[in-house]
This record gives C-alpha cells, sequence and structure tokens, in this order.
C-alpha cells in the first residue's frame, strides 16, 4: 500500500524501509565525525522503480529522517520533497549513470579523507595496496589488490565537476570512491549496506595511509 508524505513523496514499504536506512547510515555518519556541520549528502537508487531520493541541502545529518529527503529524476531535477537539493546533486546523477549497478551513494568530508586527498592531490590519485581490508571492496579478493583512489581538484563549479568526474569513472570503471581535494570522497555501492562497507573501509585506509605518513619507516 502507498502512503503520501507532507511533502508528496509516494512512499510504499520497500522504499520506506530503504530511506530508513539510508538515514541510519548518516546518522552514524554523524557519530564518527565524518560529515560535521552541515556538509555530505546520501541518496539511494531504488532497484524495482529506478527512483532515486537524496538528502536535502543544509541539514544535520545527525538528525536525518525520511521527511529529510527529496526525490529527483535522473537528471537530477526535484521531483517532491521538502527543501532544495545540494549543488552536489549533480555528482549522484553521474554516479548513478556511470556505476549502472551502484544503488547508493555517500559523500562525507572526514579529517582522513581531507588530509590524504591534499597530500596525493599532486599526484591525481592516492593507490591503496597491500591491506588486508581491500577485500571489503566488492569485487576484491586480495589483499595483492592494487586500488586507485583518483582525486580531483575541488571547484564550485559543480557542471564542470561533474564532467570530471564522468571522465574518470569512464577511465577507471572499477573504480570504488573519488576524493576530492581538500573536501571529501564520494563512494557507492550496489545497496546501502554496500556503500556504508565501501565508505568504513575506505576511511580506514585513508587513516591508515595518513597516520603511515606521519611516522616515516614505520613499515
Amino acid at each position: 500500500m502507498n502512503v503520501r508524505n507532507l511533502q508528496g513523496i509516494t512512499w510504499n514499504e520497500g522504499l520506506l524501509a530503504q530511506a530508513h536506512r539510508l538515514c541510519d547510515a548518516a546518522r552514524l555518519c554523524s557519530q564518527r565525525g565524518w560529515v560535521p556541520a552541515t556538509s555530505g549528502n546520501f541518496s539511494f537508487r531504488d532497484r524495482a522503480s529506478g527512483r532515486i531520493l537524496i538528502t536535502a541541502s543544509g541539514l544535520d545529518k545527525g538528525a536525518l529522517s525520511p521527511t529529510d529527503l527529496l526525490e529527483i529524476d535522473a537528471d537530477c531535477n526535484s521531483l517532491a520533497g521538502n527543501g532544495k537539493p545540494s549543488a552536489e546533486t549533480s555528482i549522484h546523477g553521474v554516479i548513478y549513470r556511470c556505476q549502472p549497478e551502484a544503488r547508493a551513494i555517500f559523500h562525507v568530508h572526514s579529517i582522513w579523507n581531507t588530509l590524504i586527498s591534499e597530500h596525493f592531490g599532486d599526484k591525481g590519485g592516492l593507490v591503496l595496496e597491500g591491506y588486508e581490508l581491500l577485500k571489503a571492496l566488492s569485487g576484491v579478493s586480495t589483499h595483492l589488490h592494487r586500488e586507485l583512489v583518483p582525486i580531483l581538484e575541488n571547484s564550485q563549479d559543480y557542471a564542470v565537476l561533474s564532467a570530471e568526474v564522468a571522465k574518470v569513472l569512464r577511465n577507471i570503471p572499477h573504480a570504488h570512491g573519488v576524493l576530492l581535494r581538500r573536501h571529501g570522497l564520494y563512494t557507492w555501492g550496489e545497496s546501502i549496506p554496500g556503500a556504508w562497507r565501501h565508505l568504513e573501509a575506505l576511511e580506514f585506509l585513508f587513516e591508515a595511509e595518513s597516520r603511515h605518513l606521519m611516522v616515516p619507516g614505520s613499515w
């Protein structure tokens, strides 16, 4: 049975359950300090209908509920919901187009991903290899895997930035995340739990790499 909420979004049980899972993930990110102030944005794409729901702009992610989500179309136009989409919504659209299996996208601003994106920014990417936790990434079965996380220069021109994200995903189709320099991480998954797994693994790896850089010769 469908339920229409005050923001005009028509929910069914499956869609509402996913919305609660997305909000739970956003609150966990807030508890870990990964979305300070009102930063970050989160979305999911329903597998059955293709409908996309995304967090509205300017919200405390630690207090998120399904009524804080907006429904957007494939071109990132707002269809229903209370509030306005983030300027970064177009990046979600690009990722969904370039990654057909993606069903959820998380964007966070942690201390460690910010620091590591600056340290390796001039190189255009960060290579992660030799870590057992790489096996948490979809399709990876060995610590010998070499994961390249591209790093793009930050910009307030999101049309240009979205085009850069699309370009890098065409060149690195098996990427599990993209860093924006001194800005934050975008990662995605085949489900909301899958996106959370990628986020948690990548944040661990960014912290490990950052701490290693602080202790020369630590291995």
